[in-house]
């Protein structure tokens, strides 16, 4: 019976490592790839919450740099705006019951693309030889929703327009039941009256 010695424990340990150090690395590049290519801006966190890279979308649209957003706590970014308590819970909750959130509306005061409406979903992303992965997606609707109030004020205009019309065309129809009716009774009472044969 052959017993292994401690130079083979050796090797394969070194082969399980470079194997896993290699799959890791071939996941990586293909996460990588697919979130650069996506127009909306996108982070990646660690299980910890902290960012481990961008994709350039996510640095155009917040005006960022790298260096100010990779290894850090996403609740730290631009001096803290991402500290949100309703988005803090959601994020501390998706690792623990490995869930998911999607439509989470952001409206906040960035500090150099001022006020945006972002939708965010994230999902977790886990293997059971790699780590996990948080991806945050954030889509910015500012503008579909100006449109929506700027639509949603003249729809509230119109109505009002129109229930004033309503109105005065209720108050005329009103005034003319009254005169129909003053003249019917006029009528009514002519009928009695002798006809001047002059």
């Amino acid at each position: 019976m052959k017993t292994n010695t401690d130079g083979e424990n050796m090797v394969a340990q070194n082969i399980n490592t470079d194997f896993f150090d290699s799959l890791w690395e071939e996941s990586w590049t293909y996460i990588k790839t697919v979130v650069d290519i996506v127009r909306e801006p996108v982070l990646i966190l660690d299980k910890d919450l902290h960012v481990i890279v961008a994709n350039d979308s996510f640095y155009r649209t917040f005006q960022v740099e790298a260096k100010d957003t990779e290894h850090k706590l996403v609740y730290d970014l631009g001096d803290g705006q991402w500290n949100i308590p309703a988005l803090r819970k959601l994020l501390d909750e998706i690792l623990p019951k490995n869930t998911f959130f999607k439509g989470f509306e952001v409206i906040h005061e960035f500090p150099a693309i001022g006020r945006k409406v972002m939708i965010l979903n994230a999902r977790q992303i886990h293997s059971k030889r790699l780590p996990p992965i948080i991806l945050l997606a954030m889509e910015d609707v500012t503008e579909m929703m100006a449109v929506a109030e700027t639509l949603a004020g003249h729809a509230n205009r119109a109505e009002a327009r129109f229930a004033e019309k309503t109105q005065k065309l209720e108050l005329h129809i009103g005034k003319l039941e009254q005169e129909i009716d003053e003249l019917k009774k006029r009528t009514g009472e002519n009928k009695g009256a002798p006809v001047d044969s002059r």
